[in-house]
Formats: C-alpha cells, structure tokens, sequence
C-alpha cells in the first residue's frame, strides 16, 4: 500500500498539550501508508505527545487552520483505528507486568485491555490469530508463560504480537529497547528489521540514534515541539544538526547500516 494517495497521517499546524505544558507546537508532518520512519529527538521534544495524539490519546487543541487525519478521517472509533495501528509502548509494557499468561495478552489486543478478564469471550478465530501472531515472532512457547517470568525481551517480542494481531498497516513503537539488555536490544533490533522487510509501516520513536534500524528510510528531528528536520536518514542524520538538536558536540560514523556516535 506504499504510495496509497491517501497518507497514514496528515497534520497541519497542530498543537497538543501535556499537561499544561505545550507539548506540540503548530506541527505539520505526513506520513503515507507503507514508510519507515523514525521520529527522533531528545528527552521532552513531543516525540511521545505526537505518537498519543495520533492514537487519540491526547487530542489536538481546536484551533484555526489547524487540521489532522489518520488515513484520510479526521473522526475515529478509537477501538476501530488501534486495530488498524498496532502499538507497542513503556507504558503498555508496565501493564502488563502481571501473572496475565502470554496468549492472554496477545489476545487482549482484541479488547483493548492488556490481560483478558471475565467479561471477555475470545472467539476460535481470535486465538487461532494470537498463536499465529506469537508463531510468527517465533515466540509459540511463550504462550503459557506468565508475563512476570519473561525476560524484558520476551515481554516486549510478546508485547508486539499483541500489535500485530489485528494485521494492522502500521506499527507504532515508542522507545522499544527501553529496559532491554545487551541481548533484548538485539534481539528487538533483528525482529524490527523482519517486520519492516515484510512490508509493514514502521513508525519508530527513538532517542538513541544506534538503535535506528537501517531499513529505516526517513528521519523526523523534533526540537521542542517543532519538526526542524525531515528527509532522507542519510540527509538529516548528520553530527551537525544532531549537535545543534542536543546542544552537545556530536560525532557520528556508520557501519554495516547503522549510525553511532564517535567516543
């Protein structure tokens, strides 16, 4: 669906707050159904308001000449628009650290929920696609174990089954590796890259710039909640601007297709 005429996201001159604090700042971006991107910035520059704002979550403040639509409605159910936006995010991690199993959770996905509780009825076909979804990651054994016995990288790799389960267009992952170690960060990036070789939208919040996987093809800096750079990663990763972006000298290499900062 890469190149749809319709975009995954189109904003004109939105603000959003957290808080009282102005989180967005009459931003403007689109991103078309099919890209790899990656919203990139320091800690407080809107990274995680604007991945809110999109899954409503937070909503934009009414103003003039303001608009946003996701895949061309500026209205959604917010059930209907999660199933076509899958999700992985710190805060849904920290949900589901309980003794929820891990097909349980992966099946909440169908209830918005992140365990599955007695007022919930799974149908056949919801299981048969939560047990495909975890094949896929090649996680099928993590089906029975309790969230609280997995490694971070087992509840994160589980964390985005749930996401896929819907079969969404997009994936939404804010700060994926956080809390992971040396192995979940590996092991996180290589199931990244199969997800964005396999076709699907990547939309990839991140402040650490080694963890853009190379499959990515577009960076988006946001400096106070502001887009003060969109273009080719090559284009706009580069040790000035991200230098002018952290206030800090920055020096940066590439090798086997991902970027890292001179010692």
């Amino acid at each position: 669906m890469r190149n749809s005429p319709i975009p995954l996201l189109e904003m004109k001159n939105v603000s959003a707050l957290r808080g009282e604090n102005l989180a967005l700042d009459r931003m403007s971006l689109r991103i078309d159904v099919g890209e790899h991107v990656c919203i990139f910035g320091p800690n407080g520059c809107g990274k995680s308001t604007l991945i809110r704002t999109i899954t409503r979550e937070n909503y934009p403040l009414v103003r003039d000449g303001s608009s946003m639509t996701i895949l061309g409605q500026s209205l959604w159910n917010v059930l209907e628009l999660r199933s076509l936006l899958g999700i992985v995010s710190p805060d849904m991690l920290a949900a589901c650290t309980t003794d929820a199993r891990g097909l349980d959770v992966v099946l909440s996905g169908f209830f918005s929920s992140t365990r599955i509780f007695p007022n919930h009825a799974p149908q056949v076909e919801h299981r048969r696609r939560a047990e495909a979804a975890l094949e896929r990651l090649n996680i099928g054994y993590l089906a029975e174990r309790p969230v609280m016995e997995m490694s971070s990288g087992e509840a994160k790799r589980t964390l985005i089954a749930r996401a896929l389960v819907h079969e969404p267009q997009t994936l939404l992952f804010d700060e994926p590796s956080n809390a992971l170690d040396i192995a979940g960060q590996v092991g996180l990036r290589e199931t990244l890259r199969e997800l964005a070789r396999s076709g699907l939208g990547i939309l990839l919040v991140r402040h650490h710039v080694s963890e853009i996987i190379p499959e990515i093809e577009r960076v988006v800096l946001l400096q106070r909640g502001r887009v003060v750079a969109d273009g080719p990663k090559r284009n706009v990763l580069t040790g000035k601007r991200l230098s002018q972006l952290f206030g800090v000298p920055v020096k940066l290499f590439r090798e086997d297709g991902y970027f890292h900062l001179h010692a």
